[in-house]
């Protein structure tokens, strides 16, 4: 497989989805970069214009969305790589959470990942090529106190991703889930809201997690994470999962073979609640 030409990337202002514009254009491909404030990716396109192309998106939005993909395409012809990145965070037990916050958190997680991703499916159909790269989180596979709300949108990005990957095969279009654990990025710090309605009885339970005070001393690299990213963009047949992180690879690892244990153990209450004809 030749290496994929043309990518675009959500969410290039901060954190995975500047490392990997960083990278992508390094290696020399034709990368559309975009942010919700133009000003913080112009520096991306100095001295690539031919390469590069910075876009004002909001993924909410769906005039920018079009006027995005529209770009892309009269700039570069095609799209092969589309990276949904950009999403935020939101901090609170389940009781506390504001539902407006929340249903802002699922509106840029979810439906505008859903979205950038169906305006670019034609096009990669026409092609019969192309990788869709979602980044997910190890919070898609395991939930955690305080962060539930946010598990709840990654977990939907999982389920869908799943079954677009299926759908999409025929054409020849790949999708990957990227589940990082913690990297040193400002996800936690500048790129998530925490709770205004915080009850004491939860303090202890979610501190640790809505606090981030391991804020800045995160163990995941995020320039080894874009590498990553590019490595499997260019493979025949990537994978549908790529957990990153340590932490990740345990948790997940341990995460599912407590459950293999508990459905062996639950197994015979499972399978006699068929028909027995």
């Amino acid at each position: 497989m030749s290496k994929p030409s043309v990518w675009v990337i959500t969410g290039c202002s901060t954190g995975f989805g500047r490392e990997l514009a960083i990278a992508t254009i390094k290696a020399g491909y034709h990368v559309v970069v975009t942010a919700r404030n133009l000003d913080s990716i112009t520096d991306l396109v100095r001295g690539n214009t031919d390469k590069v192309l910075a876009m004002e998106l909001d993924v909410t939005k769906p005039d920018q969305i079009e006027k995005t993909v529209n770009a892309t395409i009269e700039k570069f012809g095609r799209i092969d790589v589309l990276v949904n990145n950009a999403g935020v965070g939101y901090f609170s037990s389940i009781e506390e959470a504001d539902e407006v916050e929340t249903r802002k958190m699922f509106e840029i997680n979810f439906w505008g990942l859903m979205h950038m991703t169906n305006a670019v499916l034609p096009y990669m159909r026409v092609q019969s090529s192309g990788h869709i790269i979602n980044i997910s989180s190890i919070g898609g596979l395991a939930s955690f106190p305080g962060v539930g709300y946010y598990n709840g949108t990654k977990y939907a990005v999982e389920g869908i991703s799943e079954s677009l990957a299926q759908e999409v095969a025929p054409f020849r279009i790949n999708v990957t889930l990227v589940e990082p654990s913690n990297f040193r990025t400002d996800w936690s710090g500048r790129s998530a809201a925490k709770t205004k309605s915080a009850i004491k009885e939860y303090e202890e339970l979610i501190s640790p997690f809505v606090n981030a005070e391991n804020h800045g001393k995160e163990p995941g690299d995020p320039k080894k994470a874009a590498e990553a990213i590019v490595s499997i963009a260019e493979l025949e047949e990537p994978p549908l999962r790529l957990l990153l992180g340590a932490d990740a690879y345990h948790t997940v690892v341990n995460k599912y073979t407590e459950q293999l244990n508990k459905f062996e153990e639950w197994k015979e209450v499972s399978v006699n609640a068929d028909f027995q004809d």
